[in-house]
């Protein structure tokens, strides 16, 4: 059986290994050119939008098709691109 100062050994020089062998694969995220946090997805936003839906949805209550639900979604995701672009440009303006 192993001592606990040579098991310490043997479990150093397996970490050392590990952080050798994945050294580049942990740094790779620099290569990447830098994000703009402004581009990143919000939770908030995805979940004003979900609101959204469900508010139209609740509204309309039973759906006839699955293409009338599709619609109505489709409807506030188009609606919402715009208000988007629209905030876009009067940020750059």
């Amino acid at each position: 059986m192993n001592s606990l100062p040579e098991l310490m050994r043997i479990y150093l020089w397996i970490s050392i290994e590990t952080l050798e062998e994945g050294h580049e694969d942990s740094i790779r995220f620099y290569e990447f050119p830098r994000i703009d946090s402004r581009k990143i997805s919000s939770t908030n936003m995805i979940k004003r939008l979900n609101l959204e839906i469900h508010k139209g949805s609740s509204l309309v209550g039973i759906f006839l098709s699955t293409d009338s639900y599709v619609r109505l979604v489709t409807s506030y995701l188009i609606e919402y691109i715009l208000e988007d672009r629209m905030a876009n440009q009067r940020r750059l303006n």
